[in-house]
């Protein structure tokens, strides 16, 4: 199973977690055949020489590396519909930037992938930490497609940083498009609603920085572009009245929450193991 990893970085990022995330990448057990780099804008000369460095020894690996140069930043969505494009093989692992993949991550998405075929997409666990080697919890995430289908109605299924999909499932609704913090999200409701299936492998498969997300996830902005998915979930059938409205009313009591009740919030609902 030949497979690409789809990675983006911009200016803000830093130069020693870039280096980590791709070392954990190259040095899989499964190793893959290509890694698609997108610089969103203009990159810092200390991030350029990062990407000079590992691009060699990701090249002495027999490890096909390409770069995505886009001229001026624009988003998460755009920057991975770009490298999306760009990518040469069928499957496709998305990794972040600032995140570590567990050493066995590809070869146990690639054999589970083999294993259910009818699956679109695989994710799994995180181990969030803020400072390395000290994890602070596992988010873990329903596991079957049943029950992803329907926890996708109000909440993100997959762990984005952990998905592996095929990239014809994935361009046939149209990739990734623009909506600021839901893109991934945005794109599992279009293929979840086009009747795609999506699992979750029961283990972690990347150890994932733990940034100021309680405070990122709320706001009046963050609300409004929720409401937006929550609207396009509801015209393209994936959810119907009743459960738009429900969708409408757990939002607000989130994103406009407080930041300490938005943090116990988030605390009481994901599916955390501490």
């Amino acid at each position: 199973m030949k497979f690409s990893v789809l990675i983006s970085v911009y200016i803000k990022e830093k130069p020693e977690f870039l280096k980590k995330a791709l070392d954990s990448i190259y040095n899989q057990t499964l190793r893959p055949d290509e890694i698609v780099l997108v610089k969103d804008g203009i990159l810092t000369r200390e991030l350029e020489d990062v990407i000079s460095i590992e691009c060699k020894k990701i090249e002495n690996q027999n490890i096909d590396f390409v770069c995505v140069q886009l001229q001026k930043n624009m988003g998460l969505g755009i920057a991975l519909q770009k490298g999306l494009e760009k990518c040469k093989y069928e499957y496709i692992a998305r990794m972040d930037s600032d995140d570590i993949a567990v050493e066995d991550r590809f070869e146990k998405q690639a054999d589970y992938m083999r294993q259910n075929s009818d699956l679109s997409v695989v994710g799994g666990y995180i181990d969030e930490f803020a400072k390395e080697g000290k994890i602070i919890r596992t988010k873990t995430m329903p596991l079957k497609h049943t029950e992803l289908y329907k926890y996708g109605k109000y909440r993100n299924p997959l762990n984005h940083m952990t998905v592996f999909f095929r990239k014809k499932d994935v361009l046939a609704v149209g990739g990734y498009q623009p909506l600021k913090g839901l893109e991934d999200y945005y794109l599992w409701s279009r293929m979840l609603a086009k009747g795609y299936k999506i699992g979750n492998i029961d283990r972690v498969l990347v150890r994932a920085r733990l940034g100021n997300f309680a405070n990122r996830r709320g706001g009046l902005e963050y609300f409004l572009t929720y409401i937006k998915l929550r609207r396009i979930q509801n015209k393209i059938h994936y959810t119907n009245i009743l459960e738009f409205i429900f969708g409408i009313i757990a939002t607000a009591s989130i994103t406009l929450s407080p930041n300490s009740l938005r943090r116990a919030l988030y605390k009481l609902l994901r599916k955390d193991r501490v």
